[in-house]
């Protein structure tokens, strides 16, 4: 019988030989695999990956963004598959700029219209190709992308309601960052009740036992 890690190892070879020339990289890491393609790659790279036999990743977990702004392409947007027929996942990768769109993979996974927006919305990645690119999570009059690394902590406007004024105002955005000292032993600090288990930690260790008779 397989283990997880040959069987990673297999379907890695296996997707190597059948991508070829599309696939930039593939790499085992910490139980999962990664590949990474170019950009005008990823319609047929997903297209490949949810209808050959062997593969069936016919889930579309999520796509996320990675901003790396000191380099030259700051964006890695990754996509995480999930194939249920054969109990493995595998994440793709790819990178590109804030200008450059990515192509939409709609096409091949409908639930990534839901995702590009988010992505657009978090980081101004440009997909193309996409049927209604615009703001998901945050409103429209809405300015800069949050989850960037260089997106200030206070900056910028946001529309929001004023319950005292009654209607829909433009104010800066507030982005607090709360001090949070976390013991480890049990997160959920500033309760006043002792959570099962904690009493262990702060009971006295128990007596050595006594000396063997001789």
């Amino acid at each position: 019988m397989q283990t997880a890690t040959e069987s990673l190892e297999e379907l890695k070879e296996h997707i190597a030989a059948g991508l070829g020339d599309r696939l930039t990289d593939a790499r085992i890491a910490y139980g999962e695999l990664t590949l990474v393609v170019p950009r005008e790659q990823i319609v047929p790279v997903l297209t490949y990956l949810r209808d050959n036999g062997r593969c069936q990743f016919e889930i579309l977990i999520d796509i996320c963004g990675v901003d790396y702004p000191a380099h030259e392409r700051r964006f890695d947007v990754v996509y995480h598959l999930l194939s249920v027929r054969q109990n493995q996942r595998v994440r793709v990768s790819l990178e590109t700029d804030e200008t450059t769109p990515v192509p939409s993979v709609i096409g091949v996974f409908p639930a990534a219209n839901w995702y590009e927006r988010e992505a657009y919305d978090m980081y101004g990645m440009p997909f193309s190709g996409h049927p209604d690119l615009r703001r998901l999570l945050t409103d429209y009059g809405f300015e800069g992308y949050p989850l960037r690394k260089d997106f200030p902590l206070t900056g910028y406007v946001e529309v929001r309601y004023d319950d005292e004024l009654k209607r829909v105002v433009y104010d800066r955005v507030r982005l607090t960052q709360e001090f949070r000292d976390f013991d480890f032993e049990s997160p959920w600090e500033g309760v006043d009740y002792v959570l099962p288990g904690d009493e262990k930690s702060a009971a006295p260790p128990p007596p050595p036992p006594p000396p063997a008779k001789s």
